[in-house]
């Protein structure tokens, strides 16, 4: 069913639908290294390095938090190993979410493929690229090589990108304004609630406007901009944003009112990424209110935003000050949080990078599918002689 929408929000769109006549030879794209030299892996190691450092050592001691460590060591191992199931179980639903929408009815995209692009392009945006980009890169490769089209691909990806972060801004306006006004138990200042929630609020409905797109917005700006001149070429260009955006995002309202529960997969993913946090809370101590868990996690992951790699010392850091913002003790706090980004950043890195490199091998065996076929005649009719 999910494929069928798609595929109808395609053709109802002129960005998605205008070149699907035209085959897409990326046959030869070679797949996103992000230009790993040594000067680049010597400076990230160098900031994750004293990031870590920073956050594990000096923050306690500028704080004031000498029993930090100590609370480690008391940590319940029980609650640590709940939150490593729900850090598996976030995943999970990350991987059913890209399936059901990035690649529904794809026969190279099975589910061994839908982990190693969903791994990969989760080391990706870890290690690479500040607000997601590296793993939006990697997995539109990926995509591509599978067969896709890029402006289908482009579709694809908006989709999916608005379905996740739909339900992230959606939570921050219940969040924030339900502990505002006492709906919920926590309190919060004006700043760590409503902000926020407008900040949410106004994101959705710039997207939904842009859904008001008109599906030949493309078209109609080429036909106003026909030329050679340089004017005329970056008309055409710019005008490829807004029309596969708002396709994208159009495919995703298709998706929501289809009925689909692989969907809950986004609700998965930031649910159990919650249930993390609160399991690392109780690990070490008492958890705050569960509004209070999720408002300061959904405040702390703007971080992301920074161009840190992975958001390294920017999430951690937003959710720290939040969350003490909402009067959580500030120990249990760090020690919390830095748990939390040990099992959401650290633990799905090295399966991500292990990921990476398996699907570069997927890859290859895609390629030589065609050559496979090329040469069953000849084998076939050898065997016939």
């Amino acid at each position: 069913m999910a494929d069928d929408i798609v595929t109808r929000a395609s053709r109802d769109s002129a960005p998605v639908d205008e070149d699907n006549t035209q085959a897409v030879d990326d046959d030869d794209e070679e797949m996103p290294r992000f230009q790993l030299t040594r000067r680049r892996i010597l400076l990230f190691g160098f900031f994750v390095v004293s990031s870590i450092a920073f956050l594990y050592f000096v923050l306690p001691q500028l704080a004031g938090l000498d029993d930090t460590w100590n609370r480690i060591e008391r940590g319940d191992p029980w609650w640590m190993a709940l939150a490593f199931v729900f850090e598996v179980l976030s995943i999970g639903g990350y991987v059913i979410m890209f399936r059901t929408v990035c690649a529904p009815g794809a026969a190279r995209i099975d589910w061994r493929a839908s982990y190693e692009i969903t791994m990969a392009g989760i080391a990706a945006t870890r290690l690479f690229a500040a607000g997601g980009a590296g793993g939006v890169v990697l997995t539109a490769w990926a995509l591509r090589r599978a067969g896709m089209e890029k402006r289908i691909v482009a579709c694809r990806m908006v989709a999916f990108l608005a379905l996740l972060y739909a339900v992230y801004m959606g939570a921050m306006i219940v969040a924030g304004i339900g502990l505002r006004t006492g709906l919920f138990p926590g309190g919060g200042s004006f700043g760590v609630t409503v902000i926020p929630a407008i900040f949410a609020a106004v994101t959705i409905v710039v997207f939904l406007g842009i859904a008001l797109v008109p599906g030949d917005f493309e078209r109609r700006l080429g036909n106003w901009s026909k030329g050679d001149s340089w004017r005329a070429r970056w008309a055409r260009r710019l005008a490829t944003v807004p029309a596969s955006t708002a396709s994208g995002v159009r495919t995703a309202i298709r998706l929501v009112r289809s009925g689909d529960p692989s969907l809950l997969g986004a609700f998965a993913w930031w649910g159990f990424n919650v249930a993390i946090l609160w399991a690392c809370f109780h690990a070490f101590g008492h958890a705050p209110p569960m509004a209070v868990i999720v408002m300061g996690f959904l405040v702390g992951m703007l971080g992301n935003l920074l161009p840190l790699p992975g958001g390294v010392g920017g999430v951690d850091g937003g959710m720290i000050g939040a969350l003490i913002a909402f009067g959580v003790e500030p120990g249990l706090v760090v020690v919390a949080v830095l748990s939390y980004r040990a099992f959401s950043f650290w633990l799905p890195t090295l399966p991500g990078v292990i990921a990476y490199f398996q699907l570069r091998h997927t890859v290859a065996d895609w390629d030589e599918e065609p050559r496979v076929l090329a040469r069953a005649p000849t084998i076939k009719s050898e065997v016939k002689g």
